[in-house]
């Protein structure tokens, strides 16, 4: 029951239905791209999992509309990251903030000159939307590099000995804090090539993955994404307790 209420709690935000409309997506990606490639008996069914995953991904997009403005707070409150001690993570977190700022707007008249709401070039917008998206992935992946680095020597040079209760606590903070950054480095790689696939031919690997293999790296990066969250959710639970 517990499990379930936590299932409703998440649905009821739109963070929470949008990860769970996210994994779904990907893993009818995944499942109807094997089935298409590997199974033709069942290739009707994975047809219908791949329209499903294409109806689900046109969902947020238009969901996404509505995200500009609370994008523009979270940066209008970051500014220049001056409460960032660190001067790398303030400049990769500025810009990351900028990337992700750019890349609503392009996604959304991409979408509109699809839906013929617009009469402009689709795929060029939607080239600088994975364009933006794809930066704002690198900045993060090389956020969460130099947070790791800077945390494993902070660990392995410190000359103080952990035995008070405090010290421990601070050591399993910063270890916790290590393998959330590995684990969000992981998700930004699986979405970072497939932000790569989905950019015109001939950039790297665009146009190169299969469905099942876009549906197993979106697959992967959404089950981090949801495992974060619930991890998140467990800590305030046991803060609040």
């Amino acid at each position: 029951m517990a499990a379930l209420n936590r299932l409703t709690s998440a649905l009821e935000s739109y963070r929470g239905r949008d990860r769970l409309i996210r994994t779904l997506g990907y893993c009818c990606q995944l499942v109807g791209g094997v089935l298409v490639e590997q199974y033709p008996a069942r290739s009707e069914v994975g047809t219908r999992l791949l329209v499903l995953s294409s109806q689900l991904s046109r969902c947020r997009t238009i969901l996404r509309l509505f995200d500009d403005l609370a994008m523009f707070m979270y940066t209008k409150q970051y500014g220049l990251g001056a409460e960032e001690e660190d001067i790398l993570v303030r400049s990769v977190s500025v810009l990351g903030n900028l990337a992700d700022q750019l890349y609503y707007p392009c996604e959304h008249i991409a979408w509109a000159a699809d839906t013929k709401i617009l009469h402009v070039d689709s795929a060029r917008w939607w080239m600088l939307s994975m364009t933006f998206w794809g930066l704002s992935l690198l900045l993060g992946i090389a956020k969460s590099l130099w947070m790791v680095l800077k945390l494993r020597q902070r660990l392995r040079s410190s000359t103080v000995a952990f035995t008070s209760q405090l010290s421990w606590s601070k050591r399993r903070a910063m270890e916790a804090q290590i393998q959330s950054e590995l684990l969000i480095l992981l998700s930004n790689l699986a979405d970072l090539a497939n932000a790569v696939h989905w950019l015109p031919p001939g950039v790297l690997w665009a146009g190169r993955f299969p469905p099942w293999l876009v549906g197993l790296l979106g697959t992967i990066s959404s089950l981090l994404s949801v495992y974060q969250a619930v991890r998140a959710s467990g800590w305030a639970d046991t803060a609040t307790s």
